[in-house]
């Protein structure tokens, strides 16, 4: 069984991993850069929260011609489901720690994009010790449009 530290010392480490990431231009972006349509949707002012299961981990592209990004499948308490935006693959990578059947807590914004109601998340929780932090709270800024400098600020905050 791993320790209480331990488990708070890979979240921390994994979440430098995925800072270090970040340093990306912004015509490398694909869709996702500061003030683009799609980052354009998220209103800090309408934070929400949800929880429940993971049905799916998914690849989404938000808009047409944007970079792939992660998302999730959640059933909620009422039994719906609900297509989670996390945030861009060449930020996340390939494994975010989560997984299918996993319950989860999440804060972020709803969305309306194509058609389509979706949550654009901005943290999620998993038991006691795991946090994914892809956006402020306060203000929905995304982590991967951060400077290393911003980075190194949130992840002194977790």
């Amino acid at each position: 069984m791993i320790s209480k530290n331990t488990y708070l010392c890979f979240v921390l480490t994994a979440c430098c991993v995925l800072m270090t990431c970040a340093a990306v231009s912004a015509k490398d972006m694909g869709g996702w850069e500061a003030g683009s349509p799609y980052n354009q949707l998220y209103h800090a002012s309408e934070l929400d929260k949800l929880k429940g299961q993971v049905q799916k981990m998914i690849e989404i592209t938000p808009m047409q011609g944007m970079a792939p990004g992660i998302g999730l499948i959640l059933k909620d308490g009422d039994g719906d489901k609900v297509e989670i935006h996390i945030g861009p693959k060449w930020f996340l990578g390939d494994s975010i720690g989560i997984k299918r059947g996993e319950k989860i807590k999440i804060k972020g914004a709803w969305a309306e994009i194509e058609g389509r109601d979706v949550f654009m998340a901005a943290k999620i929780k998993k038991g006691d010790f795991f946090v994914l932090k892809v956006r402020l709270t306060k203000d929905g800024k995304p982590f991967w449009i951060m400077s290393k400098e911003e980075l190194s600020q949130e992840q002194v905050k977790q």
